[in-house]
């Protein structure tokens, strides 16, 4: 079977999706670049090659995967130049159930603001789909047309907006990419003897060999952060952080970098083994709050975490 690139995504809500949401879950597509012989089933396997032959077969004999106008796909249904295929994302294993549960801080007919707990993700990724805030969420408030404006870290707690109105969604999105929006963190982190405070600390950042972390590298700053100290308790400080930017990792890269790695962060200074299901040692890292001029009304709205830090013993 030769190469065929891929476009795959989860369903935006304002598209035409001959699938509906199930159990919270949205259907996923995949744009397909090239005409292949081998048939459907084919295809998938060589695809995704973690799901079996058998659970394939079983979901195209369900009638589950269709295509753009909601026709059921077949084995040997044929892999066409520029056909969408629609399905249903699924997990070969059982999810552990994450034993922390997410507050609504605000809905209405536009958004929902939500509170984040640790170790939730934010979306469907890698081994979670219903144990998500995004799925959760749908799944206990009827709302198909969720989806997040911005996200957050799996590891981190706090403040998280969702758009569940298409027609209103791009106003909310475009105070994001304007930076007009103010989101204050708090952290657990060890001291900074000798450092003034406020102070600002910019680098720049890209991505590092190890795809799921940051680096700093030389050259012009495209990060920033404003640094302030809330209380100290012994060797440990709460700050509270102003990220002017919203690079991946910025803020945990960041105190890393200053000599004060944010207490529990498995990633910085130097990535450890996987937890797991470890849920013993939350990341010290909170979404305190989020501040903006509503794009609609134009009345100033604020949301702050009902989330708090643990300070060790």
């Amino acid at each position: 079977m030769g190469r065929v690139v891929v476009k795959g995504r989860q369903a935006e809500a304002n598209a035409h999706v001959p699938l509906p949401v199930r159990d919270g879950v949205s259907p996923s597509y995949l744009w397909l670049t090239e005409t292949l012989a081998g048939g459907m089933l084919r295809f998938l396997c060589e695809r995704f090659p973690d799901v079996s032959r058998e659970a394939w077969a079983a979901r195209l004999a369900r009638g589950e995967i269709v295509d753009a106008k909601g026709a059921a796909l077949g084995p040997d249904s044929q892999v066409r130049q520029g056909m969408r295929i629609w399905y249903y994302r699924e997990l070969e294993q059982a999810e552990t159930p994450i034993p922390f549960h997410e507050k609504v801080l605000f809905q209405d007919a536009h958004i929902l603001v939500a509170d984040k707990p640790h170790f939730l993700p934010t979306i469907p990724t890698g081994r979670f789909l219903k144990e998500t805030l995004l799925v959760r969420l749908k799944r206990a408030h009827d709302l198909p047309h969720l989806v997040p404006i911005h996200r957050l870290d799996r590891e981190t707690a706090g403040v998280v907006i969702f758009s569940h109105n298409p027609d209103s969604r791009g106003a909310y999105q475009s105070m994001f990419q304007k930076r007009v929006v103010k989101k204050t963190y708090e952290a657990l982190a060890p001291t900074m003897p000798g450092r003034e405070f406020p102070f600002t600390y910019r680098s720049r950042m890209q991505d590092a060999e190890q795809f799921f972390v940051s680096e700093e590298v030389e050259g012009e700053p495209n990060s920033e952060t404003l640094i302030e100290v809330i209380e100290q308790r012994g060797g440990l400080a709460r700050y509270r952080l102003h990220p002017h930017t919203g690079r991946k990792h910025q803020l945990r890269l960041h105190l890393s970098r200053l000599g004060a790695p944010i207490v529990n962060d498995a990633f910085y200074p130097v990535a450890l083994p996987c937890k797991g299901d470890d849920f013993r040692s939350p990341l010290q890292l909170l979404a305190r709050s989020i501040a903006f001029d509503d794009p609609l009304s134009g009345q100033p709205r604020s949301f702050d975490s009902q989330f708090s830090l643990d300070w060790p013993d």
